[in-house]
């Protein structure tokens, strides 16, 4: 996995900054390079060849020269950019998005505890070899779940989640299946994980869809903990280790997620940013050096922040339609959003909406009943939607009054 790191990293990450630039109703709505290498100066990695398979929702999206990649809306999950999303290729360390997401789902349940002690096993002990990272946790120590949380998070440590694992599942193996279990739940259809660390394995696959995926569950459902993943350095067992995120020095609007390295899966990052009340994700998988994967993000955020924007389709609380009611002391309810709605289009371009109310709506309907949904477009296609719920109760009518309403649907009045 990744080269162990210590406390060089201002250096490298001086050298990294040096390259930033930091019924229907229409609406308009306008970590761095590795240590080693870091030590004195290497030869340029040549320039691959952009992916095919590239697709887009505006034009003009960069050509990136990483096997995979993605660009996301947060708070729609639309996919805005990419090439090659459902193809699954070897994560590397982006796994631990996963192990870390599981054990921030544990805490916030009370499965596990932030002062929990966590054992660290023969099998889980980092042997101090520099072809993989580590925590540098010492053999059969002990260590908080939230020391390890943030040993998985910031120092990318195999041993922290081998240790976790076998805590909370009693092997590697059986947590293993906890990820594929969670990676179902949330439709991650292009994944399948065999350990707890990305290191290789011809069955450990994930895609930049899937990946997206679950950088947007971490962002959304493990929100005490999300800070951890902008944290730039974490000491423990008197070393300190830089998080390999070198756009966390560089950017900042950029808070998160993780990198991954391997021979095999080459250099990836996952990123989330926002800016101005927008949150993008970025996946980029399969490039061929630290400085790649970070020139391709920022690339990938500037297109994205410089060629959308957010819309308001419906204002909150306007009566968006009126639903019919049958058999209620009031024959109709007005429906209006649930929430403040918000969608991202490309800028400058309308977005229409059109409303679907459940049909047949019966008496009695409580106020805050979703009772049918809105969705809005955006030259053409959809860009999101958002339940309608009904804004007053309606009481059920009594027995004369419904028997008359039924006579009157019989009759076709």
């Amino acid at each position: 996995m990744h080269p162990k790191t210590f406390s060089i990293l201002p250096v490298v990450f001086a050298i990294a900054a040096t390259s930033l630039v930091p019924a229907s109703v229409s609406f308009a709505a306008s970590h761095a390079a590795q240590r080693a290498a870091a030590r004195k100066p290497a030869a340029a990695a040549p320039a691959a060849a952009p992916v095919a398979g590239e697709t887009a929702v505006a034009g003009g999206a960069p050509a990136l020269a990483a096997k995979s990649w993605l660009l996301m809306d947060f708070d729609s999950g639309e996919v805005l950019a990419s090439a090659n999303p459902d193809e699954p290729l070897p994560p590397a360390s982006l796994t631990k998005m996963m192990t870390s997401f599981l054990i921030e789902q544990a805490l916030r349940s009370g499965k596990l505890k932030k002062d929990d002690l966590v054992t660290v096993s023969q099998n889980a002990w980092c042997r101090g070899s520099g072809t993989e990272s580590c925590m540098y946790l010492p053999l059969n120590s002990q260590a908080t779940v939230i020391d390890i949380l943030r040993g998985i998070i910031v120092q990318s440590g195999n041993d922290a989640s081998k240790a976790i694992a076998e805590h909370m599942a009693g092997s590697e193996e059986g947590f293993a299946k906890l990820m594929n279990a969670e990676a179902q739940r949330l439709g991650m259809t292009h994944t399948h994980f065999v350990n707890a660390t990305g290191l290789p394995d011809p069955a450990h696959k994930a895609s930049a869809r899937d990946l997206a995926i679950l950088a947007r569950a971490i962002i959304r459902d493990s929100s005490d903990y999300y800070p951890i993943y902008a944290e730039r350095e974490f000491k423990f067992n008197g070393i300190k280790q830089g998080n390999r995120n070198a756009l966390l020095y560089t950017d900042p609007t950029v808070d998160g997620l993780k990198t991954g390295h391997t021979q095999e899966a080459g250099y990836c990052l996952v990123t989330s940013s926002k800016r101005n009340g927008m949150r993008l994700i970025t996946v980029i998988l399969n490039t061929n050096s630290a400085q790649a994967r970070a020139d391709q993000t920022r690339a990938l955020l500037g297109w994205g922040f410089g060629n959308f924007e957010k819309a308001t389709p419906i204002q909150p609380n306007a009566v968006v339609a009126t639903a019919k009611v049958s058999y209620g002391k009031a024959d109709t309810v007005p429906a209006t959003l649930q929430s403040p709605w918000t969608v991202t289009v490309p800028r400058g371009q309308q977005v229409q909406t059109s409303v679907q109310i459940k049909p047949d709506l019966e008496a009695p309907v409580a106020k805050g009943a979703v009772i049918g949904k809105v969705i809005a477009n955006s030259n053409g296609k959809p860009v999101g939607e958002a339940p309608l719920v009904a804004q007053a109760d309606v009481e059920r009518a009594g027995f004369m009054l419904r028997g008359w309403q039924r006579a009157l649907k019989l009759f076709g009045k």
